[in-house]
Parts: C-alpha cells; sequence; structure tokens
C-alpha cells in the first residue's frame, strides 16, 4: 500500500514539490498604477520568485490601476484582512504616524540612501510600529520611484529665479509652505488641465516625476527641466497584519524574500524608466538643468524648521542627522 502511494506521488510530481500537498495561498497584490510600470514589473517579479520557490504553493492575483479602491480604501481592507499586500504610496504615513512624516517635506532629502537610512532610523521605527498598531499593516521596505524634479518656461538656475514664479502644485499645505518660502507663486490647477495652464501661460512651471512631463508632451509647452530632486516618494511595500500573523514561518521567510527581490527590481526598472525619459525629452528640445539644490534647500529652511517643530521629538535629527539639510 505505501509503495502504491508513493508510486502515485511520484507520479504527480508531489514528492520534489514540499509545497503542493498544503493549501494554495492566495495574495492580492495591490496598486493604483496601471500596468507597464515598474509597479507592475515588481509585481511580476513578486510571483515568479514564489513561483520558482514553491511551485504551486501561492497565488499572485494582481490588482492594479486600483481596481480595488485608492489608497486609503485599500488601507482600510488592509486593516480588515480583506487584501493582502500592497504596494503604497505616502497615505499610510499621513493616516497613521503624520508626526513622523519628514519624507513628505520638500528639500529634507536629496538621495534614496537618505529616505532609508530614516526609515531606519528611531523616528521611522516609530512610524512603522504605530503603521501597525493603528492601521494593522506590516511594513517590509521601500522601492525608489523617480525624484520629483521642476519643469518651468524659463531657466531656473537659483531661488533668486522664482521669484514670483507661478509654480503648480498640488493641494498639500507643506509643500505650499515650503515653496512660497522659496519665492513661487503657487497656483493650484487639477492634474488634467496642466497642459493648457503652461500653453496659456497660467502657470510658468510645474513639479513632479519625470514621467509627468514625458506622458504629458510638456516639451510643446515647457522649455526647462531642472533636477531639484526636491521630495523622494517611495512605494511601500505593506501586508495586512492580520493575514501575515496567521501564515505559518516557513510562507512568511518566502513572502519576505519575494518582497525583497521585487523591491530591488521595481526600483531598477524605475531608474531605467527615468533614464530613458530624460534622454527623450532632451532628445525633445529640452534644457536639463542641474542647479546647486543646496541654495533651494537654504532658501526653505525656515519653513522646514517651522513644519518640523510642530513634529515628534527626535523627527527633525533623524532626518536632517542624514546630510539632507546640512
Amino acid at each position: 500500500m505505501r509503495k502504491s502511494l508513493l508510486a502515485s506521488l511520484a507520479t504527480l510530481g508531489m514528492l520534489s514539490a514540499p509545497f503542493a500537498l498544503a493549501n494554495t495561498i492566495e495574495i492580492q497584490v495591490n496598486n493604483t498604477m496601471s500596468e507597464g510600470g515598474s509597479e507592475s514589473a515588481a509585481v511580476e517579479r513578486f510571483a515568479e520568485y514564489l513561483e520558482e520557490q514553491a511551485p504551486g504553493r501561492f497565488n499572485v492575483r494582481p490588482f492594479l490601476a486600483g481596481s480595488l479602491g485608492g489608497e486609503d480604501a485599500v488601507l482600510e481592507l488592509l486593516n480588515l484582512g480583506q487584501t493582502q499586500i500592497s504596494i503604497t504610496g505616502g497615505n499610510w504615513r499621513q493616516q497613521y504616524a503624520p508626526e513622523y512624516d519628514a519624507i513628505t517635506v520638500p528639500f529634507v532629502f536629496s538621495t534614496w540612501e537618505e529616505v532609508d537610512a530614516y526609515m531606519e532610523s528611531p523616528s521611522g521605527q516609530r512610524l512603522v510600529e504605530l503603521a501597525e498598531e493603528k492601521g494593522g499593516l506590516k511594513y517590509f521596505g521601500t522601492q525608489h520611484r523617480g525624484p520629483r524634479h521642476m519643469t518651468a518656461n524659463k531657466a531656473i538656475h537659483t531661488p533668486d529665479d522664482l521669484q514670483g514664479f507661478r509654480l503648480r502644485l498640488p493641494s498639500l499645505p507643506v509643500w505650499l509652505e515650503v515653496w512660497e518660502e522659496i519665492g513661487a507663486q503657487v497656483v493650484n490647477v487639477p492634474a488634467p488641465e496642466i497642459y493648457l495652464a503652461m500653453q496659456t501661460r497660467q502657470v510658468d512651471g510645474h513639479e513632479n516625476s519625470l514621467s509627468s512631463p514625458y506622458t504629458r508632451r510638456l516639451w510643446e509647452v515647457q522649455d526647462h527641466i531642472i533636477l531639484t530632486s526636491h521630495v523622494m516618494f517611495p512605494w511601500n511595500w505593506v501586508a495586512s497584519s492580520r493575514w501575515w500573523n496567521g501564515l505559518d514561518a516557513e510562507d512568511q521567510e518566502l513572502i519576505t524574500e519575494a518582497i525583497h527581490v521585487a523591491r530591488q527590481h521595481g526600483t531598477e526598472v524605475e531608474r531605467e524608466f527615468d533614464e530613458y525619459y530624460l534622454e527623450e525629452l532632451e532628445k525633445a528640445g529640452m534644457t536639463i538643468i542641474e542647479p546647486d539644490v543646496s541654495l533651494f534647500r537654504e532658501a526653505a529652511m525656515p519653513a522646514i524648521e517651522r513644519v518640523m517643530a510642530d513634529m515628534a521629538d527626535g523627527v527633525m535629527e533623524d532626518a536632517m542627522g542624514n546630510g539632507a539639510a546640512d
């Protein structure tokens, strides 16, 4: 009987696949971006790695383009244990621990090494703890995105060039305060109307990652790209703690490894996209300016200090101790 059972299992390939006898684990992975970017590439690599390491054990189902809702809606689903994983932006920091969200403040960080160092600092770790306590999130780490830069209808080299400059910004109070401190005249224009606002001279420029001027064809209405890297907004891999705590240790280890591999892959794909965008924008006729960013940071510092003074004790030291605001 035993020989017969072993022969049957061998025929089915189960003896060489230790996970095949266990129930398949369903994993929904959420993101607000559409397929074709670094985000979907990371999800694909996540699924591939799990299948390579444990064939048939996991069924990864991508939910892209906000198909389960925006970031706030998905955060609620994670808290309830009704979805499993999300590659989420910055809403979780503002929702669960705004007093530790130094990452949202412009000109505090200028490299990804500084952002990651902050997340490993006592302030960053407290942010992660509060997200788990309040939002039921298990945090795994960052996936790097393209930094935010400026586009302009004139050359911008120093803060003096920004005096009275009509800059389109999203409605984030912290961003408004910092850019107004530098000297810009902030204009609130809905994202779909950015091109028209530039064409009609309602605004003189905007700020965003390089995908924005590329996908919006802003070379038709703007002449310059100013590489300020003033905000380094990462994607963040998080999971539902309710779901995570119900997994076996072996499954947790595999998923953690897969997320690490996926984060690295997504970061590399994003870097390649950013290089491509910059090359294509320059080919389209835009002038690339690399200013002395320390001049802008110095001009913004009174606003940065005001904003961060309202944050938790130690945040300013942990953020600026990384060399971002010498």
